[in-house]
């Protein structure tokens, strides 16, 4: 086998690794801005604040909600979507490190997939939640990341393992 066709295989395989892990961050990130917003908007009905957590969420990750309901929800509630997210970098900190390897890692899978995704990191550099000095990871760190993140959120995980032959034809 060629070995081309070796690190594409390869890439093929652990593209889709990388996506779970994406998802794990998506999920928390979606699981702090509703608590965060549950505790700015206490007499706001549940299912706004996850409706609004969900599109801020989608927002950050380049996701787009056909549903109508949903289309609908974001239009009527474009300022606050906006507002809230300008205002993640200051009042949640500590997903700035999660959400920089994620996004850079979305950007990579996608261009693997000839797919166009890099306003998103200008997107979040612009609203102070890039790090944008910080190295990307390598895929077994991002994976080891997102299981302890998933881990300390009482998230699913199924772990997937990274070789090092995944490690070193990945992504190039």
């Amino acid at each position: 086998m060629k070995n081309t066709e070796k690190q594409q295989k390869t890439v093929s395989r652990l593209i889709p690794a990388l996506r779970e892990g994406i998802c794990v961050v998506q999920m928390v990130v979606f699981k702090e801005l509703r608590t965060l917003l549950a505790r700015k908007y206490p007499h706001s009905q549940e299912t706004k604040v996850a409706m609004l957590a969900g599109a801020i969420t989608n927002e950050l990750f380049g996701s787009i909600n056909e549903e109508p309901l949903f289309q609908e929800f974001c239009q009527h509630h474009r300022a606050d979507i906006e507002q809230a997210l300008l205002g993640i970098a200051q009042e949640l900190p500590e997903l700035a490190v999660p959400l920089t390897d994620a996004l850079r890692m979305q950007v990579l899978c996608d261009h693997q997939e000839n797919k166009e995704s890099g306003r998103l990191l200008s997107q979040a550099a612009a609203i102070g939640l890039l790090i944008e000095r910080r190295e990307l990871p390598l895929p077994s760190s991002f994976m080891t990341m997102t299981r302890t993140l998933g881990d300390s959120h009482r998230l699913i995980i199924v772990p997937t393992e990274i070789t090092p032959e995944d490690e070193s034809g990945c992504i190039q």
